[in-house]
């Protein structure tokens, strides 16, 4: 089991590594000049050199590449061109709201999810699964960007009854001000118990998780409909109904507890790819997170922020994965041979 793990986490640093290397060679050969960004639109020719020098860009791609995997175990990810700071502080401030956001979008997909995949499981072949099915595909394939304008346009412009941008009315910075801790509005106003705010964040948090929480909806139920409908042939399964239990208790209690390893499986690697699905959720809604952070950074040409958001990014994709195989090698042997 150890050496199992061990392999996998070298895999997994491979994949990083190659992730940093294709970033910085894109952002390399991408028209622009960010030493100009950084100086300024009015800066000289020997400002920009200078800044050329200061930011390391006048040294070769190698080496750049070399010092930036040196600055990561030492905790430096390089300054940020568009808001001179440290990339590391900037992805601290900036990843908690999206955070924030994915989480409340996987708390809706699974308390939506799970029971559609039950129902589904249920009554199979019937017209309620099959439109469970329709709309699981339909949450999977529908592009974010229209969703979201389709849910501002019937509940913020015609309905008028949740907001359309930002994570809490503005007006309360000075009625309420909220004391911020984890950067995370909901949490905050939990924490200091300032109603009035956690009021109002809720509301702006209920558009974009929906958006958000559309495809993992769609994915956790069809894979609890899935494993249900395998989990409901087994030979014990089948001597619990025998025994005259409700089919509800079937499905809930005996058949649910093997179906929720897959599940919970897909969930964790559903989390990683709904923080990139977020980023332009988060432009529509106007939502401080790490996509309008990496908006900013690529159209200034940021290439250390660019490489700071798909390095963190990257390693929580690579590590939710490298979760998900070590708890199932775990809990089945078998994985562990491949």
């Amino acid at each position: 089991m150890i050496r199992y793990a061990v392999r996998r986490a070298a895999l997994a640093l491979v994949v990083v590594a190659g992730v940093v290397i294709l970033t910085f060679v894109i952002a390399d050969v991408v028209p622009g000049d960010p030493a100009a960004t950084w100086a300024g639109p009015h800066a000289s020719a020997a400002q920009i050199v200078r800044a050329r020098q200061y930011l390391g860009l006048d040294q070769p791609l190698p080496v750049r590449i070399g010092k930036y995997f040196g600055g990561i175990v030492t905790g430096n990810w390089g300054i940020s061109i568009h808001t001179h700071r440290p990339v590391l502080s900037d992805i601290g401030t900036a990843a908690p709201a999206t955070l924030e956001l994915v989480i409340a979008a996987l708390v809706i997909a699974v308390a939506v999810g799970v029971p559609l995949g039950l129902a589904a499981a249920r009554w199979p072949g019937s017209l309620l699964d099959h439109g469970i099915r329709a709309g699981s595909v339909l949450g999977v394939s529908m592009p974010v960007f229209w969703l979201a304008l389709i849910l501002q346009l019937i509940f913020a412009q015609r309905l008028r009854l949740l907001p359309v941008a930002g994570q809490y009315d503005p007006n309360l910075i000075f009625s309420h001000p909220l004391a911020t801790r984890t950067q995370m509005p909901v949490v905050d106003s939990l924490i200091s118990g300032n109603w009035a705010v956690l009021g109002s964040a809720l509301r702006h948090l209920i558009l974009p998780a929906l958006v958000v929480a559309a495809y993992p909806a769609g994915v956790v139920a069809r894979m609890t409909r899935a494993q249900l409908l395998d989990t409901l042939g087994e030979t014990h399964v089948q001597m619990v109904r025998s025994l005259g239990f409700s089919e509800r208790r079937v499905l809930g209690t005996f058949a649910m507890k093997l179906a929720w390893n897959p599940v919970a499986a897909v969930l964790a690697l559903v989390f990683a790819y709904s923080l990139v699905n977020t980023f332009l959720v988060e432009s529509i809604f106007d939502w401080p997170g790490l996509g309008s952070y990496a908006a900013a950074s690529v159209s200034s040409l940021d290439t250390p922020a660019i490489v700071g958001v798909t390095l963190f990014i990257a390693v929580i994709y690579v590590a939710s994965n490298l979760v998900v195989d070590v708890v199932q090698a775990a809990l089945d042997p078998r994985i562990r041979l491949r």
